[in-house]
C-alpha cells in the first residue's frame, strides 16, 4: 500500500472509530472523547490532500470540511457555543510537522506478550532483560544499556516476539514499525517520519522502536540504491548515533529484525554493537513452544521427545511448531465435533450457549499434521548464517 492509500485508510479508520463512541456515549465526557478522535484524522486527511491527484481533491477537501462541521456542530452544543480543543487549519503544509507526529503515533501498539510467551532463546531473553534493568538502574557515567539491538536469523524464529515481551515487561510504548510504514516514494518524507519518530519516543520513553524488515531500510549504500533511499539511511544513522549522548538521555531503544544480516550495510551494523542470532529452535524449546501453543489441553499421552525431534529433523522455526499445533488441534477438534460445519447457520448468539467439545491430544493428531506443515528452509540457507556469523562475530 502507497502512502498516499495509508493516509486515507488510518483517517477513514480515527473517523469510524470516533464516531462509534459519539453514537454509543452515555455522557458528555465520552462524546468529547470521541470528538477527539475524529479530529485525530484530519492531519491523515492534511497529508492524503497535500499528494492527492487533483482529481480526487474537490471530493475529499469536502469531506474535511464536512468532518469539521460535525465536531464543531457538536461542541457547541455541548459547550453553548464555547469552541473547546485546539483547532485544526487546512492551509496546506502549515501543519506538517504536526502530520508526521501524528503518523508515527499510529505506530504505537499495546504489547501484552510476556517472557513466558516464548519458548527457548535463553541468551536473547537475558540480553534483552539485562538491557532494560540497567537502564533503570542508577549507575556510573561509563556504563550505559545498550540502545541498539539487531536481531538477526530465519524466519519465524521469534525476534517480533522478544521485541513485543521486552516492551510488555518495561510497560514501555512501543513502536511497531513494519519499513513500508516509514517509507514514501516522495522526496524527503520518510527522512521527515524518522526524524519524527525518534522524537516521539524521546518524549514517550521509556520507549522501544521495532524495525520489523530492517534490511529493506538499511542496505550497503556502495549499492544501486536511489538517493532518497541513502538519505533515508542517513537519517536513521543520525538518530540511532544521537542516543549515545550521555547517561541521562532517554532510554529509546532500537531493535532491529532482519532475516538477511549480510545485505545490511556496515554503518547499520556498527550502530547496533549488540547482534543477536535467533536461530531455529533446540529440542528443549520445541517442547517448550509446544506446551505454549497446547496451553489449557491434555498433553500427557504426547510424546513430546519424539515431536521435537521431528521439529528439527523438519528444520522448523517457532512459528512452524505453533502451525503444527494449530493443526493437530483442529485435527482433534473436528473429529470431537461432527457437527461443526452444520452449525454455522446457527445465529452467533446460539453459538454462545453451547461448548465445543474436546479431547486429550494425541500422536495420530499431529502425525496428520506433519504432512502439513513444510519448512522453506534448506541447510544450506541455514549454513549462510554460520558462514556469516563465522566473519562477523
Amino acid at each position: 500500500m502507497g502512502s498516499i492509500e495509508r493516509y486515507k485508510e488510518w483517517a477513514e479508520e480515527k473517523e469510524e472509530e470516533g464516531k462509534k463512541i459519539v453514537d454509543n456515549a452515555k455522557s458528555e465526557e465520552e462524546i468529547k472523547r470521541g470528538l477527539q478522535v475524529i479530529e485525530a484524522s484530519l492531519p491523515y486527511w492534511n497529508l492524503f490532500l497535500k499528494y492527492a491527484s487533483k482529481s480526487l481533491i474537490p471530493t475529499y477537501k469536502k469531506h474535511v470540511e464536512d468532518v469539521k462541521r460535525f465536531v464543531e456542530e457538536k461542541r457547541k452544543t455541548l459547550e453553548g457555543g464555547i469552541k473547546g480543543g485546539g483547532e485544526v487549519e487546512s492551509k496546506e503544509g502549515e501543519f506538517e510537522s504536526d502530520d508526521f507526529y501524528t503518523l508515527v503515533s499510529g505506530l504505537i501498539s499495546k504489547s501484552t506478550i510476556t517472557w513466558e510467551d516464548i519458548g527457548g532463546l535463553e541468551e536473547a531473553k537475558r540480553v534483552v532483560r539485562e538491557t532494560i534493568v540497567i537502564a533503570g538502574l542508577k549507575k556510573p557515567e561509563s556504563i550505559k544499556p545498550w540502545t541498539g539491538i539487531l536481531f538477526f536469523g530465519p524466519p519465524g524464529t521469534g525476534k517480533t516476539l522478544l521485541a513485543s515481551a521486552a516492551a510488555g515487561s518495561l510497560d514501555a510504548t512501543f513502536f511497531n514499525v513494519k519499513v513500508g510504514d516509514i517509507l514514501s516514494k516522495y522526496y524527503g518524507e520518510s527522512s521527515k517520519i524518522i526524524s519524527s519518530l525518534y522524537s516521539l519516543a524521546r518524549k514517550k520513553e521509556p520507549a522501544i522502536i521495532f524495525l520489523d524488515e530492517f534490511d529493506s531500510i538499511a542496505l550497503r549504500r556502495g549499492g544501486e540504491i536511489s538517493e532518497a533511499s541513502r538519505r533515508t539511511l542517513s537519517t536513521l544513522l543520525a538518530e540511532l548515533e544521537g542516543f549515545k549522548s550521555d547517561v541521562k538521555s532517554p532510554f529509546v531503544l532500537t531493535i532491529g529484525a532482519t532475516n538477511a544480516p549480510w545485505d545490511l550495510d556496515s554503518a547499520v551494523l556498527s550502530r547496533f554493537p549488540k547482534q543477536i542470532y535467533v536461530p531455529l529452535p533446540d529440542e528443549q524449546a520445541c517442547k517448550e513452544i509446544i506446551r505454549i501453543h497446547t496451553k489449557g489441553l491434555d498433553i500427557d499421552a504426547l510424546d513430546l521427545d519424539d515431536i521435537a525431534m521431528r521439529c528439527i529433523e523438519r528444520r522448523y522455526s517457532g512459528r512452524d511448531i505453533r502451525n503444527l499445533c494449530d493443526e493437530a488441534k483442529w485435527n482433534m477438534i473436528r473429529e470431537e465435533n461432527k457437527d461443526l460445519e452444520g452449525m454455522a447457520d446457527l445465529p452467533f448468539e446460539k453459538l454462545r450457549e453451547r461448548r465445543l467439545n474436546v479431547r486429550p491430544l494425541k500422536m495420530d493428531d499431529f502425525k496428520g499434521a506433519f504432512d502439513k506443515i513444510k519448512s522453506p528452509l534448506s541447510e544450506e540457507e541455514l549454513k549462510r548464517y554460520d558462514d556469516w556469523m563465522g566473519i562477523n562475530y
